[in-house]
């Protein structure tokens, strides 16, 4: 049975949605994203070196980093990068190199670029996860890590029924609250050249996954 959702969103109903949210995305999801968030950073930080954090966002990510890294995030947002970019003015985040509007389906970047890419809250919602996660796999380093965090599809029971029921009016505002973690265990299955190296709930209420990927040292970059 195929682990893809009925519909997948499209990158202009993310790209319209999110900028109707800038102005209130960092009082509206700011709290309700504090314990995953600071868990895939801190996942990060163990990684350590130059990290590229895809869907940034306004930047709420760049206080649960520091200097033992290197920050690149890009956004498929123009209005959320603008205000990133304000953030990453204020000179509290030197370690913050880059910013730029870019397609996570797309990445500018060479191969095997980054130590580590991190995708918050943000996989469940672009238009094809899995070009996306072969882009990342493309460019993060041999024996480097593609670390997500996300609420997944939780598959059985009550929760998955309201989540069914809710799936056709989230798509309309590019969310998608029934993706599984199937899907993305089938990718790294598929592309051959990532291990899953942990899945496990963030605490303390286990509302979201922490995913991590291992980039394979021996295998192909291309995506």
């Amino acid at each position: 049975m195929s682990s893809r959702s009925p519909r997948d969103p499209e990158s202009r109903v993310m790209e319209n949605a999110y900028a109707h949210w800038a102005p209130i995305y960092d009082a509206l999801c700011g709290p309700i994203f504090l314990n995953g968030r600071r868990a895939a950073a801190q996942a990060a930080r163990e990684c350590g070196g130059q990290i590229l954090e895809i869907g940034v966002g306004t930047g709420l990510s760049f206080d649960d980093y520091d200097s033992s890294t290197e920050i690149t995030g890009i956004d498929i947002s123009e209005p959320m990068i603008a205000r990133a970019r304000i953030r990453a003015a204020s000179g509290r985040y030197p370690f913050v190199k880059g910013l730029a509007v870019m397609d996570a389906h797309k990445l500018r970047f060479d191969d095997a670029s980054f130590d580590c890419v991190v995708g918050q809250f943000v996989i469940t919602l672009v238009q094809d996860p899995e070009r996306v996660l072969s882009e990342c796999a493309r460019v993060v380093k041999p024996g480097g890590q593609i670390i997500l965090v996300n609420h997944l599809y939780s598959e059985r029971g009550f929760a998955a029924a309201v989540e069914r029921l809710l799936a056709k009016k989230a798509h309309a505002v590019g969310l998608r609250p029934e993706f599984p973690f199937q899907r993305l265990a089938d990718w790294a299955t598929g592309h051959g050249g990532a291990e899953l190296i942990e899945r496990r709930k963030v605490k303390p209420f286990g509302v979201y996954t922490l995913v991590r990927f291992k980039r394979l040292e021996q295998h192909s970059v291309a995506a």
